[in-house]
């Protein structure tokens, strides 16, 4: 299932990432944005379960009525990151399973899938 993942400003200033539901106008399942500053005089962000430090759950709801605005591009990164919290699944890139070398050296790809799983 394909989620419409948006990152958003609401009322209280706060910028929140979670899942659009579109019928119900409301955001749901939500994690907090952050922006932590580093030693090295840049930012770096934090993504926080919008409940913290009570919750630790991607959990929750916010009205549409509440967001002021709606950032029209969410970095796909932040994105995987969040599908990674609420889902306690890692995404991979197409990178990471190239540098698997599945087929050994020299060979592009795996015709025997039950090898990789034998002993």
């Amino acid at each position: 299932m394909a989620y419409d993942i948006r990152l958003v400003k609401i009322v209280t200033g706060d910028m929140v990432l979670g899942k659009w539901d579109e019928q119900g106008n409301k955001l749901t399942d939500l994690a907090m944005l952050q922006m932590v500053p580093t030693q090295q005089g840049g930012v770096q962000m934090l993504l926080l379960p919008f409940g913290y430090p009570i919750d630790n759950e991607l959990t929750g709801e916010i009205d549409g009525k509440n967001v002021i605005y709606f950032y029209k591009n969410t970095p796909e990164d932040l994105k995987n990151k969040y599908l990674e919290a609420s889902s306690n699944l890692t995404i991979s890139s197409a990178a990471d399973l190239k540098n698997l070398n599945l087929g050994g050296p020299g060979k592009g790809k795996v015709t025997d899938m039950g090898s990789l799983f034998k002993k």
